[in-house]
């Protein structure tokens, strides 16, 4: 196995090994190391819906998401630092990293407004108008105390015109430069994010203009937010190609278990996404074999667990118990659903980590992908 090591920030990535772009590495931060590749829980107010901090750890996860703009306005920012910061306010002491409120200019995209200096929001709590700048962005994320940091980008709906793309894609570029130069803690590293919709020459564009500001890692973010499977690989075919090999390389909101394995084929580190969670609490539970919708009516007498080899809570249990919790209406189905998917996701890494190491990972590939679409 080849080690190499970036210097310099306080968020490093080493790489331990490859199988053709896939890769297995580490990722070095204040608050513990990261084994990559690595799938990061959403906790975007400063909790993983339905689990305690102690359950998530028991799924399996290094290290969780948080929100900057959600945060920001619930609880405040001035209240999560004197509350000894996000890691002490919620009790999670590994890594954490927050997102810079760019994806909510698509998610709430009816009530924000962008313009040169910030994104406006129409609060989606109380109306109320919520800037949002590039300089704000991080002075948030700086009391927030997060290790990594993203900078502000302006995110756009799939498909949109050509205008509005390279509009976008040209502010995001700027927006990273106004992040950087805003920046005060040295212990918060803070990523770029490549932006450009389906134009190769701009994510490209993108990837090059952040490649000059040197930063400590780099995201491929605007997708999956309506483009197809087949298109968001074809960006990162090329993206990922464009972006430093020693840096880490972060996906952000994808997405399903196929997505993940086929981020990883391509040099994908990181991933987040809400999905598991989501899901979960739709009483839907990710397998080996594909999903299972627990109110089906077939799973009423089902005696089998989701999975034999699942070291999960919900796993103790049987597929009938779950659909009649779900039912019922009981808060436990969608707090064991979240724990399954949750581990399903970390184990799915972990066993990508080890097919890597063993360069089977084509193998790995190929039989999980089989398993899903069966």
């Amino acid at each position: 196995m080849s080690e190499t090591m970036q210097s310099g920030p306080s968020v490093q990535w080493r790489s331990i090994c490859a199988d053709g772009h896939a890769r297995r590495g580490v990722l070095a931060t204040p608050h513990g190391e990261v084994q990559t590749p690595a799938f990061m829980p959403v906790g975007t107010l400063g909790t993983v819906k339905g689990l305690t901090i102690d359950q998530v750890r028991a799924t399996g996860a290094e290290m969780v998401l948080g929100n900057t703009y959600h945060l920001a306005l619930r609880p405040g920012e001035e209240v999560v630092a004197e509350l000894g910061g996000l890691h002490h306010m919620m009790g999670w002491t590994g890594p954490i990293l927050t997102d810079s409120g760019g994806f909510q200019v698509f998610s709430l995209g009816r009530n924000t407004r962008v313009t040169e200096q910030a994104a406006v929001f129409q609060s989606h709590i109380d109306g109320s108008r919520f800037e949002l700048s590039p300089e704000r962005a991080v002075a948030i994320q700086e009391a927030l105390g997060s290790d990594i940091a993203m900078v502000l980008d302006h995110v756009p709906p799939l498909p949109s015109s050509e205008q509005l793309i390279e509009d976008a894609c040209e502010r995001s570029i700027r927006w990273a430069s106004r992040c950087r130069d805003a920046q005060t803690r040295a212990d918060q590293s803070l990523f770029g994010i490549v932006q450009g919709g389906l134009s190769r020459a701009l994510r490209l564009r993108s990837a090059a203009a952040l490649r000059d500001l040197d930063l400590p890692g780099y995201a491929v973010g605007g997708l999956s937010v309506g483009e197809s499977p087949k298109e968001m690989y074809g960006v990162l075919d090329y993206v990922v190609e464009a972006l430093p090999d020693n840096r880490p390389r972060y996906l952000m909101g994808v997405g399903r278990p196929q997505d993940l394995v086929e981020g990883i084929a391509r040099g994908i580190d990181m991933f987040d996404c809400v999905m598991p969670t989501r899901n979960a609490r739709n009483a839907l539970a990710f397998t080996d074999e594909g999903p299972l919708k627990l109110r089906n009516l077939r799973h009423q007498r089902d005696p089998r667990p989701l999975e034999t080899d699942c070291p999960c809570m919900a796993c103790r249990h049987s597929r009938g118990y779950l659909r009649h919790l779900f039912l019922a209406g009981e808060m436990l189905g969608p707090i064991l659903l979240t724990a399954h998917n949750l581990t399903y996701y970390q184990r799915l890494m972990a066993e990508a980590r080890e097919a890597i190491e063993a360069n089977e990972f084509t193998a790995f590939r190929e039989r999980r992908l089989a398993g899903w679409a069966g």
